[in-house]
Parts: C-alpha cells; structure tokens; sequence
C-alpha cells in the first residue's frame, strides 16, 4: 500500500499484539485457512528475545494494514506475511513492502537461509516474492477427506492397539522415535523436549487424541491428532505421524492413520485433514487411497541472504 507506515518491532505491547491478532482472524476468516503454520504461532504466543522480530504496516490513520513476522535459529529465518483483507485492494504493494522490509532486517541481523511460507499458494505473495529475488522451495498439500471413512476404505487395514499419550512418562520415548522417523526433515526432525512440552502446554492438546503402538514394550509409531473446533467446518487434523524406520513394511503409518481418523470421527468431527509434502509421492498416493484430496498447497519461497 503505497504511504503505508512500517514500524519494525523485537517485541508486541499487549495493545499491538491484540491489532496483530484482530487482523489474523481477519484474515483467517477471509482465506478460510490460518494465516500462520503452526510454529509460527508459536513464536507469537511465546516470543524469545533475539529470535522474534515483527513488522508491522499502518494507514494514514494508523489502522494496522498488513503484518510480517520473522523468526530466527542459527543461520537462518522463517518468515510470515499477511495483509489485512480490508487492505487487499492494494495487496500486492504492500505485500511486497513488507517483505522488503523483513529481508532487509534478516539481512541486518546476520543473514542466512530464509524461507518465507505463503499458505493456500496467494498470487500476491508468490509474486511480491519473486520479484524480491526468492525462488520457489517446498510445496505442503493440504488434504482432506470426510469422516468416518466409509467402510471401503477402512475394511482392508487391521486395527491396531493404540493407547493414549501419558504426560510425563513418553516424552523421551516419543522424541526418539520422531526424530528419526523424519531424520533430514527440515523442521519435523530436530524436535526437542522444550518444542514438545510447548504443543503440550497449547489449549487444543488433548494426550486422549495422541495415539502410540507399542510392540514388545517398544514404541513403534503414532498418530498425534489436533482438533481445529474454531475452523469453519470443524476438523480434526492427523498432525503427526511418526513410524520408526526399523518398522517400516508392516503397514503401520496407514494403520495409524485410520486410528487417528476413527478416534477424529469419535470425537464428533465430520472432516479429517493431514498436510504433507507435495514430493512425497508414496505418502500422497497412501492418503489418496485412503479417500483424502487436496484441498490447497502451501508454498515455501527461498532465499539465501
């Protein structure tokens, strides 16, 4: 929005941070979809000195037009950008200002890798980004499918025992399992006890709808579930699954999955939703024949600064 005011901020006083959050349900509410992922969200409920910066954009009158929010580890940033709908008009403008912005910033504070997340693929972002030197990286499908699922598609997967997370006690095993289930990923793969505890610590935990298999005293996989009750529908979100590669070839990450989704179904929920990686064709083709479909693609724009 040409004549918009930046401000860049390390910190939110409770009156910005009510702005930032009036104008991401906005948003929300106009894209269908969070404007944030989820460890971005993160970052805003729980900010860490050095780590969060926030840009904000403001009219003539001080309404907040558009919001970025920078996040950063050693070597590298991640990076959201959401216009007000209110301010879409001139989206496009101001999307690229407030990039321009960030970028500059990350670039003052030690560069590195950035990867700016563009949910739902927007036109005005992916294009303010390329025109700011980014490139396309990673591409998340989300994908969803109706609950319960129809007996077709459930009757050929043998149940599994599940038993529900214990606070406390399964932490450390979990985190093992985990981490090497996704060993090379970019984010699912270096979970910590501190990144754990803080999904714990979140309102919409529930250990009821975290779902492990053991075999032999020992932790083999699971399906962790997320209900998304304010979402327009409802729905539960198969949110992580992990299986021990030493279990791999037994079936389990589609067994697992249907746990999840039973348990979603149980719970109420008429809609089940995963998001997985647009490349990873063996996990998009096991979710397609489980009767899911892609709803939209997130897309991740990257930058070496």
């Amino acid at each position: 929005m040409p004549g918009s005011h930046l401000e860049v901020r390390d910190h939110l006083e409770p009156a910005e941070r009510a702005e930032v959050d009036d104008l991401l349900v906005a948003a929300g509410v106009a894209d269908g979809r969070p404007p944030l992922n989820d460890a971005a969200h993160l970052e805003l409920e729980h900010p860490v000195a050095g780590r969060f910066v926030a840009v904000t954009a403001r009219t003539g009158d001080r309404r907040l037009a558009g919001y970025a929010q920078l996040t950063g580890r050693p070597g590298s940033w991640s990076l959201a950008v959401v216009v007000a709908p209110a301010a879409r008009p001139a989206s496009d403008a101001l999307a690229g200002e407030l990039l321009a912005a960030a970028l500059a910033e990350a670039a003052r504070r030690g560069g590195g890798h950035l990867t700016l997340w563009d949910p739902g693929g927007t036109a005005s972002l992916g294009q303010a980004a390329e025109r700011a030197g980014l490139t396309l990286g990673r591409q998340v499908c989300q994908m969803r499918v109706p609950l319960p699922l129809p007996e077709a598609q459930r009757s050929a997967v043998p149940p599994l025992a599940v038993r529900p997370f214990c606070p406390g006690a399964d932490e450390a095993a979990w985190l093992e399992v985990n981490n090497r289930a996704f060993a090379g990923h970019p984010e699912q793969g270096r979970w910590d006890l501190a990144a754990l505890a803080a999904r714990e610590a979140e309102p919409w935990f529930d250990p009821a709808g975290f779902l492990l298999y053991e075999a032999d005293g020992r932790l083999l996989g699971s399906c962790w579930t997320k209900v998304h009750a304010a979402a327009v529908p409802p729905m539960g979100e198969i949110y992580v699954i992990s299986v021990d590669p030493a279990a791999h070839g037994r079936g389990l990450g589609r067994a697992l999955t249907v746990a999840g989704l039973d348990w979603l179904a149980g719970a109420g929920l008429g809609l089940g939703m995963l998001h997985v990686d647009a490349d990873n064709a063996a996990a998009v083709h096991l979710y397609g024949s489980l009767g899911f479909t892609v709803h939209h693609v997130d897309r991740a724009y990257v930058v070496d600064l």
